[in-house]
């Protein structure tokens, strides 16, 4: 009998795009004053816990949970004062979303068009669906360069195009009648993405009616639910009717749709969090702002952009004092010399700007 030899290899099965990418990476946190992944610093207030903990206790994980989530659905759309006609689709983060959306649009040749420097999952996310990737470089001051972002639309015609807002590494909100002109010139579906809307001064959700192509997703990860794994999309039914065609089946577990809805139960003490951040946020900004050799974004997120002499140095000199940021140099050419910080609690935040100053001091 002869024997057949295999000649399977990933550089032989594996699509030249996938083998291109890097893997998204995570860096190890044990020991550290964890700041770099926009994660809410506040624990639950105890009696919430202690809720949370009957709920689980409680729960069947025996069985599969509700497919359809509709007790968490109807708490979302309660919450988050939906406009009339519109619903929402849940995803495991807004990463499945995102990756949902592509799918559903990947015919051969279709562009997915963002701006940049922007979410880095919208271009990996493009290559996974093997759609092809159009990035729009910001201004120099990371606004949006309307102009040109509107000559690509004309140029490639996108099936679907990604705006976060407020954007992410940036901070910043764009202008929204910008955004406004941007969803009336594509040719396809436009999803804003309100990852940080808790902490910002302005929406689009209550924009969804005046659109037929718009789409808001949002995570509630920073608003203290990082752990769970939930975003939503909200928009028409008429998309969203097809867009759960490709929705695995039971994407949202039987603990995150308890203790997700138990939460938002609680919605206004989450929202209290997110006020005690945006103070926390202004602190902050001060601080940097007042650091010699330090330029700061202003952000309406629950981080800040800041740029620095020597980032990857300064980076690791705030490892070695045990204060974990985001190094974003090198990543991309608008970033050059940045780092990004989440807003921690006053003592973290105070901690480290005293390392940020010390760590300066000993390389100047």
């Amino acid at each position: 009998m002869s024997s057949i030899r295999n000649t399977a290899t990933p550089e032989r099965l594996i699509r030249q795009e996938i083998l291109a990418l890097h893997a998204y990476h995570v860096p190890p946190s044990s020991g550290m004053i964890k700041l770099d992944a926009m994660e809410n610093p506040y624990p639950l207030p105890q009696s919430l816990r202690e809720e949370l903990a009957q709920v689980v206790a409680s729960a069947e994980i025996n069985r599969y949970p509700d497919a359809a989530a509709a007790q968490l659905k109807k708490r979302i759309r309660s919450v988050a004062n939906l406009p009339s006609g519109m619903d929402v689709l849940l995803g495991n983060g807004s990463d499945e979303i995102i990756q949902l959306l592509a799918l559903a649009v990947a015919k051969p040749d279709a562009v997915l068009l963002s701006i940049e420097p922007s979410f880095v999952m919208y271009k990996m996310i493009a290559a996974f669906a093997g759609m092809k990737y159009v990035g729009v470089p910001l201004t120099e001051d990371f606004a949006l360069d309307l102009p040109a972002t509107l000559d690509a639309i004309a140029r490639h015609q996108p099936a679907l195009v990604f705006l976060a807002y407020p954007n992410n590494p940036t901070g910043n909100l764009f202008d929204a009648a910008a955004i406004a002109q941007i969803i009336q010139a594509a040719p396809g579906l436009v999803v804003v993405d309100e990852a940080y809307y808790a902490f910002a001064s302005d929406s689009f959700l209550p924009r969804l009616g005046q659109y037929k192509n718009l789409l808001v997703m949002r995570t509630f990860s920073k608003l203290g639910m990082a752990g769970l794994r939930l975003g939503f999309l909200a928009g028409s039914k008429v998309w969203l009717e097809q867009l759960e065609k490709l929705r695995l089946p039971y994407n949202v577990g039987v603990l995150p749709q308890l203790v997700a809805e138990t939460l938002l139960a609680h919605h206004d003490v989450l929202l209290q969090q997110a006020e005690q951040i945006k103070c926390d946020r202004q602190w902050l900004y001060e601080r940097l702002v007042g650091t010699v050799d330090v330029r700061a974004y202003p952000s309406e997120a629950n981080f800040i952009l800041f740029r620095v002499a020597h980032a990857t140095q300064v980076f690791e000199g705030l490892k070695q004092r045990g204060v974990l940021i985001k190094n974003l140099n090198g990543g991309h050419p608008a970033l050059t010399d940045c780092l990004r910080v989440t807003v921690g609690t006053p003592e973290q935040n105070e901690q480290f700007v005293a390392a940020l100053q010390d760590t300066i001091n000993q390389l100047a």
